[in-house]
Formats: C-alpha cells, structure tokens, sequence
C-alpha cells in the first residue's frame, strides 16, 4: 500500500461517492491484498487497568484465605485441623459446619479468578508481541478515513465513522498491526515507501490509496541482495588477486569488511549477533585467500630464485 499524492487528496475535483460508516471502512480494510490495513487499537491503558484490578482482587481474597489459616492454626477444634490436612475431611465438613463451607467458597472463588487472571495475562502477552503498523500505512488510513483536505484551506469532511469512533486513528502509540511486512530491513522498508507499480480500486473515484503485492518487494529485494553479495565476494576476492602489496591489500580487507557488514544491516533483518557471526566469517575467507596467495606468490618467488642460481 502507498499513500496517495498531494494531488490526489485535495477533492474538489474527484466525485462524491457515498461513504457508509462501517461498511466502507470494513471494504477499505479488506481491499488491500497484503490485509497491512488490519489495524485497531490496542487499549493498552485499559489493559493494564483491567489487570491491575484483577490482581488487586487476588490479593484480597489471598489477605481472606490467609486469615482463615491462621484461625486454623490458632483453632483447638479437631475437626477444623483435620480438615486442613485431608481434603476428603474438608470436602465433606464443608457441607455441615460453617467454616469449612467458608473457606471452600473461597477457594472456589479464588479458583475462577485466578483463571480468569491468567487467561487475561496471556492474552495481553500476545497482543504486547502485535506489531505497531508502520507510519507510511497510518497516515494512508487516515487521509481516506478523514477524508482528505479540502482546496483552498476549505474545511475537511467528517470522518466516515461517527461518535466516538472517529477517534480510533489519533493515538497512533496505541494502534497494532494484525500483519505486517514479513521483511523489515531499510530496502524493504524504502521500497514499500516508494514502489512505482500500484493498483486502485476501479469502483470507488474518492479512494486514490495506491496497492501493490508485496511478494514483488520482496522478490526485488532477494534479487539485488544476492547481487551485492555477488559483487561483495568475488569483487572482493578479483580486487585482492589482482592487488600485491601487502598494505594495500590489509585496506581493502578492511574496506570490503566494512561494506559487508554495512549491506547485512540494510539489506537483512539480521540481529547484532549475527551481524558479528557473519561479518567475522566473510573477513576470515579474504584473509584466507590472502594467505593462501601470498604463500602461493612467495614458493613460486622462491624456486624461480632457485632455479636461477642453478
């Protein structure tokens, strides 16, 4: 998806075309083939409201069955401590005497809202690990849902949605992407900023957001990535077999290094790691062959020195 251009938000020339609330941001939504529209809100701010309620309700009924304990344990009644030995005594009390059924009440209380508590940590868990939707997307999103501007500094059109949903775009923090990308790296990124091959939805003359697939970025982006390391490799392995002086060849060691390292950050979603790890293998081959040649270069020096004095 890109967004539109200057020119195509500015709307006294494009027809009017009837904007159905959630009809039509549901069809905005679902017409981008690579679905990077999915975005809602996350609600972290009542996510972690709602958690911190739960866990104070947890506390409050642990601060009860821990004084319940301690009754017990103060308690002469035989009864009462056999039950807190022997679930099968406890089970059975709880149906006559009143303080075992109180505490079986709360164990089963504690039981649903620790399931409860640990269903609602899970879930937010997975929604921390969603994606924020990239810049590039949000503010495509939100020119079509506001409408664009209007010439002459005129006012913007409503939103497509009323209420208090014509908000759901301004707290861009809070927003999560159901998919992204799957490459992140800066050519990628650059690419899908900048694609010149887009589609637009033939049906709807107010919608000027532009749609490309993303399997083309991403073949682009494999095809010039195995180019440069073409380049990189045998460029470098060409250069340094051609070159004979030492400090010479330590400079372009160092400079194809550098260059190796510097197209693995931008051209890969490569950790730190494994910027070291792969950056550390390809100085090893060039120093490799350098010996391996220099050492080739010095015994053919040699017996041609040999052969002379003979």
């Amino acid at each position: 998806m890109q967004q539109p251009s200057s020119a195509d938000i500015e709307l006294g020339a494009l027809p009017v075309v009837d904007r159905d609330g959630y009809r039509a941001v549901a069809a905005w939504i679902a017409r981008d083939p690579d679905n990077e529209t999915f975005i809602y809100r996350r609600f972290d701010q009542l996510s972690a409201r709602n958690l911190l309620y739960l866990q104070s309700e947890l506390l409050e009924l642990e601060r009860r069955l821990e004084r319940l304990d301690a009754e017990t344990a103060k308690s002469a009644d035989i009864e009462l401590k056999d039950s807190a030995r022997r679930w099968e005594i406890f089970s059975k009390n709880a149906e006559n005497r009143v303080e075992e059924r109180d505490r079986m009440n709360l164990i089963f209380e504690i039981r649903a809202k620790i399931k409860e508590y640990h269903k609602a940590l899970v879930l937010q868990s997975q929604v921390a690990k969603l994606n924020r939707p990239s810049s590039r997307v949000v503010e495509t999103f939100r020119i079509w849902f506001d409408g664009g501007k209007r010439k002459n500094g005129g006012p913007k059109p409503d939103p497509v949605l009323g209420g208090q949903a014509k908000y759901i775009l301004d707290k861009e923090q809070d927003l999560a992407a159901l998919k992204t990308p799957a490459d992140d790296d800066f050519l990628s990124r650059f690419l899908q900023d900048h694609w010149p091959v887009t589609s637009r939805h033939p049906g709807d003359h107010r919608d000027r957001t532009g749609h490309y697939q993303e399997r083309h970025v991403v073949w682009t982006v494999a095809i010039i990535s195995t180019i440069i390391a073409a380049v990189l490799l045998v460029g470098a392995i060409a250069g340094l077999y051609v070159e004979q002086r030492p400090k010479a060849r330590l400079g372009m060691i160092a400079a194809f290094t550098a260059a190796f390292a510097l197209s693995v950050i931008l051209l890969t979603n490569a950790r730190r790691s494994e910027v070291f790890a792969g950056t550390a293998a390809y100085a090893a081959v060039l120093v490799v062959f350098v010996s391996g040649n220099l050492a080739g270069t010095g015994a053919t020096g040699s017996q041609g020195s040999n052969g002379s004095n003979v």
